[in-house]
């Protein structure tokens, strides 16, 4: 039923042949119409992390799915948006059989597919096992005309769900017009790799950090960008596996009143957690550091306001990083460092589930800020607020 639903949804108009340097996704181009601000000038998204289908499908996991389905249609009923994001984890990989692993993205993008919404993802940790791999979970999603994630970096070790979307004013209608705003997604990998095992047949495990190939394609193609258009494009980044500046962040001090959320996740578990400097897999080791150029990559692009992030379902706060923290490396430049709210019944976690919404708005943009805040599925909105100069020094109530 639902591949019928889809063949039978057709967009309006062709997307304009748009400037990508640097894309390496000539093989899944799109026929969906560019991003566009509305007319009064505003670009909402909702992001939904860790919905874990497929969890103990021999049991209790159908329906933790369908409460999750529930979960995406009550949050879409409340909100007027332009984009969904899927930041991760979409499928439990480790309780999939290699023959409908990715079955499960159906189920997902339904709601979606129901309200004519366009969609884009990035791949966690549990979408990467012996049976299932992002690859894989990409080539599902592009059967489905909506689907907007690509592929832009190629390389074993690059991960699958690296590349950007431009968003433009409704008045563009030439194919070189400059973006307003730069959607940028990466992959954090993580979990296993796909079909491999080792000499005493156990699965291998994948590093959980931004590879440094797609660091430099990042840089390079926002440079490109940045040059072709002759300014600097304001963006938000997503990525499932928050950074290492995020602990640095957490172990400060998260305030209810300047940091609305929950913060329950404690310590939270960063990029490069459990490898070794050497870049070998040990339990003796808490940290490698891996993840220290993408961090440097982050604090060196104007214009990037925030970085949103999932994995760790108890935490929902956002934080302005600046300056340099204890055992970091890395200075922060005022960039905001975003968690999402545990959007599915899989996965562990009692905390009401719910996804972040994002506001950004043309007039925002031109002072760097934005608002965003949580909706629940029972239609509560929590942790509303402004990303902007002061964040981080104002107080929101109640605390």
């Amino acid at each position: 039923m639902l591949s019928q639903i889809v063949r039978s949804l057709h967009w309006a108009g062709l997307s304009s042949q748009r400037f990508m340097p640097n894309a390496q996704s000539s093989s899944r181009e799109t026929t969906l119409p560019s991003l566009m601000f509305t007319e009064q000038g505003s670009f909402q998204i909702s992001i939904f992390q860790d919905l874990h289908f497929g969890e103990n499908a021999w049991s209790f996991g159908p329906e933790q799915d369908f409460y999750s389905v529930q979960v995406l249609n009550e949050v879409l009923n409340q909100e007027s948006l332009d984009l969904v994001v899927l930041n991760g984890d979409l499928i439990t990989g480790e309780n999939t059989f290699l023959e409908n692993s990715t079955h499960y993205v159906d189920e997902i993008v339904a709601p979606f597919i129901e309200r004519n919404l366009t969609w884009a993802s990035t791949y966690g940790n549990h979408d990467y096992d012996y049976n299932i791999t992002g690859a894989t979970i990409l080539d599902r999603e592009m059967l489905f005309q909506n689907s907007r994630t690509r592929q832009m970096v190629d390389g074993i070790n690059s991960g699958i769900s690296n590349y950007y979307l431009p968003v433009y004013d409704p008045s563009c209608a030439t194919s070189d017009c400059a973006p307003e705003l730069l959607l940028w997604f990466f992959d954090s990998r993580g979990g296993w790799y796909y079909q491999t095992k080792d000499e005493s047949g156990n699965k291998v495990g994948q590093p959980d950090w931004v590879d440094e190939s797609v660091v430099d394609w990042f840089l390079n193609t926002n440079t490109d960008l940045v040059s072709h258009h002759g300014k600097v494009i304001p963006s938000l980044a997503f990525v499932h596996i928050p950074t290492n500046a995020s602990l640095a962040l957490q172990e400060r001090g998260i305030n209810e009143c300047k940091q609305p959320g929950i913060n329950d996740d404690v310590p939270l578990a960063q990029q490069a957690q459990g490898w070794c400097v050497d870049g070998s897999n040990d339990a003796d080791c808490s940290y490698g550091g891996q993840d220290v150029p993408f961090m440097e990559a982050l604090v060196s692009t104007k214009g990037l306001l925030a970085v949103f992030s999932g994995h760790d379902h108890g935490d929902t706060w956002c934080y302005k990083w600046n300056g340099l923290l204890p055992g970091m490396t890395v200075s922060g430049n005022g960039l905001n460092l975003c968690f999402s709210q545990h959007s599915g019944y899989g996965g562990y976690g009692s905390w009401q589930r719910g996804a972040r919404q994002v506001r950004v708005t043309k007039q925002g943009l031109e002072n760097s800020e934005l608002d965003t805040w949580i909706r629940l599925e029972t239609g509560y909105v929590t942790a509303n607020v402004t990303l902007n100069a002061t964040y981080g020094q104002d107080n929101y109530n109640p605390c």
